[in-house]
Parts: C-alpha cells; structure tokens; sequence
C-alpha cells in the first residue's frame, strides 16, 4: 500500500477520550496529498466541528496531527494514529493534549465509494 492509495473520502466513526468507550461521534475524514507527499487531513464532525492536521505513512500506519477550535474558541491538539488495514479500512486511536490521560479514543473509517461513472 502506499500513501497515495489512502487519498480520498472516509465515513468515520469514533468515541471520545474518556471511559464510555461508546461510539461518540460521526463524520467524514477527506485525505489529500500536499506537494511533499504528505497527508493533509480535514474531518467534519456531527456536521458542525471542523478538524485539520497533517501526518505522514509508513508500513501501513498513518500518523497525523491535528487540531480544532472548540466552543470555547481555544484551540485543541493531538495526534491519531491509523493501522491501514486495506486502502479503504483504518482502524485507529487518538489522544488530545488536554483529555483524559486514562483513556484514548478511537475511530474507524470505512472509504465512501462514488456511484459516479465515468463516460
């Protein structure tokens, strides 16, 4: 696999950085390339909160580092960390700066495939 195979949209689901374990949230994770070859990642979660980060890959683990604006407006950090099971499944944990340091949450992405054809 390589890291241009992991460009695209992914549904996503995930849990929160604390002991529920349940899954939390929903949304999409849109992975680009930059002119370095790196990942630049952009996820909208629940339809309202806008995250962005840039990481890189190697052996079919996909780091990246990101961060938000909050309701607070203060600015949230950390890092996620995907396994690439297949160029459309990434099984991974994350952890903020600030959360919970008991705890990690996680998220899994499946790739949203287009109904689209091409003519």
């Amino acid at each position: 696999m390589t890291i241009q195979d992991l460009t695209g949209d992914y549904a996503i689901t995930g849990s929160n950085q604390d002991e529920s374990g349940e899954m939390t949230y929903k949304g999409v994770l849109s992975l680009t390339l930059d002119t370095n070859n790196r990942i630049v990642a952009h996820w909208l979660i629940n339809n309202s909160q806008k995250q962005k980060g840039h990481g890189f890959f190697k052996d079919n683990i996909l780091v990246i580092n990101f961060s938000y604006k909050g309701d607070d407006h203060k600015t949230y950090k950390g890092v996620v960390v995907y396994k690439c099971i297949t160029k459309d499944v990434l099984e991974g944990f994350w952890s903020e700066k600030h959360g919970n340091p008991l705890y990690l949450g996680t998220e899994n992405c499946l790739r949203i495939k287009t109904s689209e054809q091409l003519n």
